[in-house]
Parts: structure tokens; sequence; C-alpha cells
């Protein structure tokens, strides 16, 4: 059976009605709980039951993960699945976005809040799930499906689905113009805290301010990305990069500053490490507390995620890009600069791609998706479930 274009794209607009706005990013917001009400309902109404398993700590606001497993007949409980596709329920905040949750379509795209990220995505994968339920084609091995929360602040959504949930391969959805993503980086948040001497500003002997002194460690950091793009070029990814995020110090006109905090945002590749990063900046720093008079700094991690790779001769980006061909005919190997929930599900020993439809304005005030490429993107997913599930 083939997948439902009409129900498909109901089910977009559906979703993008509906603020689901992540709570942990945006105070306030409503988070993902009505979204995630409604979608296990849609599931259940096309013959797919679904539950909402609680992803936040305890105490908190409700943010469910909604997940399905599609079983074949005789399926034991606890066979593995051999595929899980995941999807983010949550968007970013709305912004200077007109009518964010009114979804609006023109010239074959819809416009919307998260109508691009990633809800097209969670619209594809249970419209792929419903058209392989209701078809004649009987799985042999589980499917599992998940909208998950959260993935636009800390992943708490993956986190608690990697807790109780596996598969033997994977897909995450996220805007990736129907190319195939087999690699993207990773990042490391730190702070460096520059230490000087508080003192009135007449007196110079006394005081010693922070704020020149972080001067110093911003001329640094130039120097240490110029290092970085030296460095051997990752074919899909490029180089390593770093950019200071946020500046803050002192305490008025007339004082000598005693502290300057720099948050800094180091993105890697996969082969480096968050230690490895930290290590420069340390090393960085006690460059500068030898050669710069009265220099001193402090460094702190605020949290890091790893990059992620997989071979483009690994047996699940190998089948996702034949169901690619199969369905537009060419499929493109490519990587992301952004990072993705599939490193965390590497970790689990998972197995995984990246891959999703097309559009512009992620994250804008002018977000939207490509409607025919959230088709071509459900039915590729549609041939992917058969290729791993039926086989």
């Amino acid at each position: 059976m083939p997948v439902d274009s009409a129900l498909l794209f109901e089910l977009l607009r559906k979703l993008v009605a509906i603020d689901s706005v992540n709570c942990s990013l945006v105070p306030g917001a409503n988070g993902e709980a009505a979204a995630a009400e409604f979608l296990r309902d849609f599931l259940a109404e096309n013959g797919i039951p679904a539950t909402l398993e609680e992803a936040a700590p305890a105490g908190g606001n409700s943010r469910p993960n909604v997940v399905a497993r599609i079983e074949p007949e005789g399926a034991r409980a606890g066979d593995r699945p051999a595929l899980a596709i995941l999807a983010h329920i949550d968007t970013v905040g709305a912004g200077n976005m007109p009518e964010p949750f009114t979804p609006r379509e023109r010239n074959g795209r819809m416009y919307g809040r998260g109508a691009l990220d990633i809800k097209s995505g969670v619209a594809a994968m249970c419209a792929a799930a419903i058209a392989v339920k209701q078809g004649r084609m009987a799985l042999r091995r589980p499917l599992l499906i998940a909208a998950v929360v959260d993935e636009e602040c800390n992943s708490i959504g993956t986190e608690a689905l990697l807790r109780k949930h596996s598969a033997g391969a994977a897909v995450v959805l996220e805007p990736t113009d129907l190319k195939l993503v087999i690699a993207h980086k990773g990042y490391a948040w730190f702070e460096i805290t520059t230490h000087g001497r508080a003192a009135h500003g007449s007196l110079p002997g006394e005081g010693r301010d922070a704020i020149r002194m972080m001067g110093c460690v911003l001329g640094a950091l130039d120097s240490l990305e110029r290092e970085l793009t030296s460095r051997a070029l990752h074919t899909l990814l490029g180089h390593g990069s770093l950019h200071a995020s946020l500046i803050e110090g002192g305490q008025e006109l007339s004082s000598y500053p005693a502290a300057c905090r720099l948050k800094l945002e180091r993105r890697m590749l996969p082969a480096e490490s968050a230690a490895a990063a930290e290590e420069e900046l340390h090393a960085m720093l006690l460059e500068l507390e030898t050669h710069v008079p009265e220099f001193r700094a402090t460094l702190r991690g605020l949290g890091a995620r790893p990059g992620f790779e997989i071979p483009r001769d690994a047996p699940v980006a190998v089948t996702a890009s034949q169901a690619i061909r199969e369905v537009i005919g060419a499929a493109d190997f490519t990587g992301m600069a952004a990072w993705t929930d599939t490193a965390l599900l590497a970790e689990a020993g998972i197995p995984g791609v990246v891959f999703g439809p097309s559009g512009r304005g992620l994250h804008g005030a002018d977000e939207y998706v490509d409607l025919d490429s959230v088709r071509l993107c459900a039915e590729i997913l549609h041939r992917l479930i058969l290729k791993l599930c039926h086989a």
C-alpha cells in the first residue's frame, strides 16, 4: 500500500498548529505534551497503538515521548526491532515569526514553526508506518517509531528512549534536502574566567583589569582557530571550529574589574573529543600565564556532545541509499555541521543515518518545508521499513 499523501499532509497541518515550543529552551513555553497526546491518538485511530513514555525528571512538567512498536504476527515481546525511526516533536521559540502556529500553504510549501524542523519528519514517519500497517506485506521483524521531546535543548527524550529501547539500525529525521547524512560534528561548551583585582579607577597601582586580560584570551583564540583550520580536512565536514558566544565582566565605570567571563563553543570533528579540546584550551591559558604579566585564568567545561560518523558501506547506510535511489533516482552522501541525536544512538550501539525533507528558514521567521519533499521522504521511509523489517 503506498503512502497516503492526504493523510500525510493533514497530519503535518495539525502538528504545526500545535504549539510545542521547548520549555527548557524558552522558559514558560507550552512544551510537547499536547502534541504528544494528539499524535498518540492519531496513531491509534489509524491502527497503530502508541504509548506516552515520560522523559522529564520526576516533579517536572510532563514531557512524554510518543513510542509505537509495530510487531510481526507471532513476534515475542522482547524481540529487538530491526529499525527505529526517530523525529523530535519539540520546536524552538516562535521568535518574530508571524502566526507561527497557523500552517500556511503556498507555492508547494508549508510555512509555520516546526514545519521544516521537524514536524514534517514526524508526519512522514507516521504516514510511512501507517502505510506498512495497513498494507498487505506483513513484517517479519519489529519496527519502532518514536516522536521524542527536547532535541532542541538537552535531548532528554532520546536519552530516556534509549534507557528502554534498542534497535538493529536507526534513522533520525532532520532537514537534509533528501540527502543521506553519515557524519556530523559534535560540540563542547566551556567557560573561561580571567581574574583581576578590584580597585578604584583612580588607583592603577592597586587594580588589575580582568577585561583587558580577556582580550589576550580572545587573541589567543584567533590563533587556536587558525591552527584548527590548518589541520587535515574531513572530506564531509571540513575543519573543527570555535567561537566566543557570551562575555560579561566588571561592575561599574569607576572600578577595575575583578573578573571577566567568556563562554565559548568548540565544534568538533568525529575524531575529536571534548577532553582533547579542553586540553587545547588549558595549554593556551598556560602559555598566556607564562608570557603575560599577572595573567591568571580558570577554565571549566559546561557540557559536550560527541560527533558522529558511520561508514558508507555500513548496512543501514547501504540500505537507506538503495531506498532513496528507488524513489528519486540518486542518493547523495553528505555531512552536516549541526549536532543530532544520532550520536547518542551510536553511543548506545545503534548504527544510524540522518535523513529528511527539504526547506529553508530553519529556526527563522520564514521557516517552510517543501511539501513534495515530505511526500518523497515518506515514500523512502516506507521502502526502507520494508527492506529492513520485511526481509
